[in-house]
């Protein structure tokens, strides 16, 4: 009986794509582990970027610090 538990920030998931996630999911565990869909779990969280952080940083402010440091875009490489 898996219980899956996925957590995504909270920017605008559809519950179409949350119910592909769902879909996805349990076909995954059906297929490699042979497990039966109608006793898999799956459940979505989804967490306010304040209350996510990845490399020390609110996710917000780690996005920011990545743009900021990103190769500008639309560079050509000469040779």
């Amino acid at each position: 009986m898996p219980y899956v538990n996925i957590r995504i920030t909270r920017e605008g998931a559809t519950a179409d794509q949350k119910a592909a996630l769902i879909a996805g999911v349990t076909d995954l565990l059906s297929k490699v582990l042979n497990k039966n869909p109608a006793t898999t779990f799956v459940v979505i969280d989804e967490v306010g970027l304040d209350d996510w952080g990845v490399g020390g940083l609110p996710v917000e402010q780690y996005r920011l610090k990545l743009s900021q440091t990103a190769a500008p875009t639309g560079a050509v490489a000469r040779g």
